[in-house]
């Protein structure tokens, strides 16, 4: 049976790409008639970059806008992501729409299309598949992934609990014509874009119903104390430090990933970067476990490892947001991102560099769970890279490796097994060979 992907943004496309890949039948749908034409986020990191490249696409997305060495934790607090370790110490400055435009394509060439305008407004699963109501038409999959954003219909149709802390401070994003140099003054946090800027505004107070640019108007005159005219407004939103996390991201044959399995803050800017680490590392699971391939327990490691990692996400953006507030917590911090160690610490944290999951074998080797660094390997004669050999999303195992040995490696790119015979026979078996 094939499997529906509810959602067409980054999470969504990513992950049914890397099924198309792996051979297995997706479809995807997505309840907005068309693609948003503004864009929402800005920003792919290196993590996001390495992983577009172990897909062969990274020189797409390079094309499309500036590298940047620095990033932000705080105001005050640059980040030298130079001294990351990486194949690509820098961010990427790429408007999110044209992330989704360049999955969708990739999509496509793997022969898949989104089918615009379908809802998923109902589910019903039982141990063998699951029933989806889109629109009005009621059809049986093998499994649901909801990458349908924060107000997920999957995640709460499944039942799943969203558990979190509740917002304690609201703001605004005002993206609107104005004139930038009059508002770079440093009285408010203010973002040059084309044609427009970016504003974001703290709210005094939360609001329902949608953002009128008259009221943004009135809080950036208090603001800043005299008044900068905005003119035809793109995009207003509101946001909060609310951080919540899906208590299952697997729930039998109901799947999570993305903002329907976390929402957060939104400093760093990491949502979109998020949502195709979820992509990447389930895709290649749920394939197998769909082509009966799988041993047992791999889907539910999908769980086990991004939960883990989006815990620690939620932490990360409410720390940042709470001590942006605070004045001696954050010169405290911006003195100790000052030192070497500690920058570089985390420069890696917010951008996911860091990440390791757990190998599931014995042994303290740094490479093991970690995204294997693109080395340049011979393989029957021929030079490559291990970006290379992971495009078509299978493993990948080396028995030469200069300084390591042998090396095996998942399809999403992380490293399984490291030069110990002993342990190989394990690392298989966890993740491929029942």
């Amino acid at each position: 049976m094939t499997v529906l992907v509810a959602g067409a943004g980054p999470a969504g496309l990513m992950v049914a790409a890397e099924l198309a890949l792996a051979g297995a039948e997706v479809e995807v749908v997505d309840a907005a008639p068309a693609r948003s034409s503004h864009p929402r986020g800005f920003t792919l990191s290196a993590r996001s970059l390495e992983l577009l490249d172990r897909r062969g696409l990274v020189e797409r997305f390079l094309a499309e806008g500036p590298v940047v060495p620095q990033g932000m934790f705080l105001p005050g607090l640059v980040l030298d992501l130079s001294t990351m370790d990486t194949d690509h110490p820098y961010t990427l400055g790429i408007a999110q729409n044209r992330v989704e435009e360049l999955l969708e394509e990739w999509l496509a060439e793997l022969g898949v299309r989104v089918r615009w305008g379908r809802a998923v407004v109902d589910l019903r699963q039982d141990d063998d598949g699951v029933d989806v109501v889109v629109g009005e038409e009621r059809r049986r999959f093998s499994y649901l992934v909801g990458c349908d954003g924060s107000r997920s219909v999957v995640r709460k149709r499944a039942g799943i609990a969203f558990p979190g802390v509740d917002a304690t401070s609201y703001g605004l994003i005002a993206d609107v014509e104005a004139d930038y140099d009059a508002l770079a003054t440093g009285e408010v946090f203010v973002l040059p874009r084309p044609g427009y800027v970016r504003i974001v505004l703290d709210e005094p107070e939360p609001r329902d119903g949608p953002v009128e640019l008259e009221y943004v108007q009135s809080l950036l005159n208090a603001r800043l104390g005299r008044k900068v005219p905005l003119g035809k407004p793109l995009w207003l939103s509101r946001f909060s430090d609310a951080a919540r996390q899906a208590e299952q991201y697997v729930q039998g044959r109901v799947i999570l990933a993305g903002d329907a399995a976390h929402v957060h803050p939104p400093a760093g800017a990491v949502g979109v970067n998020v949502a195709l680490a979820d992509a990447t590392n389930l895709g290649w699971k749920l394939a197998a476990t769909v082509h009966g391939r799988a041993p047992a327990g791999l889907l539910h490691t999908y769980h086990d490892e991004r939960h883990a990692v989006g815990r620690r996400l939620l932490r990360t953006a409410r720390a940042q947001t709470m001590a942006g507030r605070l004045d001696p917590v954050r010169d405290l911090l911006v003195e100790l991102g000052g030192l070497p160690a500690v920058g570089k610490h985390l420069a890696e944290m917010v951008t996911g560099v860091d990440t390791r999951y757990d190998p599931r074998i014995p042994g303290d080797h740094p490479l093991l769970g970690r995204l294997a660094p693109n080395l340049a390997v011979e393989v029957d004669g021929r030079r490559t890279t291990v970006a290379e050999l992971l495009r078509p999303g299978k493993p990948v195992l080396l028995d030469d490796v200069p300084e390591l040995g042998g090396v095996f490696i998942r399809p999403d790119g992380h490293v399984a097994w490291v030069s110990d015979p002993s342990t190989l026979n394990a690392a298989l078996e966890t993740w491929f060979v029942p």
